[in-house]
């Protein structure tokens, strides 16, 4: 029935107003004027989220950005440079961000800006370069960059506000997409696993939080029974154990210490993507590439045990 539903349709489902995309009914949310300020607004709230999910020391200031673009110009060795080109990066949105705000400050005083003006054609600038450098940016837990969130910003200066929220739910669907994805691993993969027997209801009440937690805005009331339902929804899938025997082989419990590895591995991945509301898709294939690995393991323990 999803194949015939048009991605852009809107419906209201249990008393909210829902937008569908790719398969997914997302919570739908009025996009505020498309004026200057509310540009400043949107770039401050998406540059505070892109700090926040990545590395460590990389926001520095934009009345540094000679000081941190000489620095990764003149470094030689290819692991400094990164880190240096990061924090470039950095320093790059906190410069838009620092223009737009001036300029917003003007506009208020009565100043007509104009969007060709040089102050506007550098702070675009400073965000396109910023993401390119992105592409050296790596995610807080160390696995892979997040491109998208480096693209945000730029785009909500490039182009009207109605369409970036539009394009916030496409990327709220491609998100689902790959929560499901590690949830169906976790439930269907682990959970069909002898050991982790009654594993696929926490699982499944974890990734519907996480779900409903992505497509919630923080300025949203529902925020508070939201955020809630998720964290304590991960503190109970955490909590899970497996299904030893009383005097287990040893091969079983490491088996088992594997698992549960896993499971939290799997827990930290949602969390992540849920948080950042982008996909992390080099993580996500290599989730599921050692899901099934343990699985296929696991199996043939059982199967010889059997046999034996």
């Amino acid at each position: 029935m999803d194949s015939v539903i048009p991605n852009g349709s809107k419906q209201v489902i249990d008393g909210e107003e829902r937008v569908f995309y790719d398969g997914y009914w997302i919570k739908a949310y009025r996009p505020p004027a498309d004026t200057l300020m509310a540009k400043k607004k949107l770039i401050e709230a998406l540059t505070r989220r892109l700090f926040n999910h990545v590395e460590h020391g990389i926001n520095m200031p934009g009345y540094r950005l000679a000081e941190v673009r000489h620095a990764y110009e003149t470094e030689a060795d290819p692991d400094r440079r990164r880190v240096k080109g990061a924090m470039l990066a950095g320093a790059l949105f906190n410069r838009a961000t620092d223009i737009f705000t001036k300029l917003v400050e003007l506009q208020s005083l009565g100043v007509e800006i104009e969007p060709d003006s040089g102050l506007m054609h550098e702070c675009g600038q400073c965000l396109q370069e910023a993401l390119m450098l992105g592409r050296l940016v790596l995610h807080r837990s160390g696995e892979e960059g997040i491109d998208e969130l480096w693209g945000e910003p730029f785009r909500a200066f490039s182009i009207p506000v109605e369409a970036f929220y539009e394009s916030r739910y496409i990327k709220i669907s491609q998100t689902m997409r790959d929560i499901d994805i590690i949830g169906d691993e976790i439930a269907r993969t682990l959970g069909t696993l002898p050991l982790f027997a009654g594993l696929a209801d926490p699982a499944v009440k974890f990734v519907n939080a996480a779900k409903r937690k992505c497509e919630t805005l923080r300025t949203d009331p529902d925020i508070v029974e939201v955020w809630t339902s998720f964290v304590v929804a991960g503190e109970h899938l955490s909590a899970y154990t497996p299904r030893l025997p009383a005097l287990p082989p040893e091969a079983l419990s490491r088996a088992a210490t594997d698992g549960l590895e896993l499971l939290r591995q799997g827990r930290d991945l949602v969390g992540y993507i849920t948080r950042a509301r982008v996909t992390m898709p080099k993580s996500t294939q290599e989730f599921v590439r050692r899901v099934n690995e343990y699985h296929e393991q696991v199996s043939g323990y059982y199967a010889t045990s059997q046999a034996a």
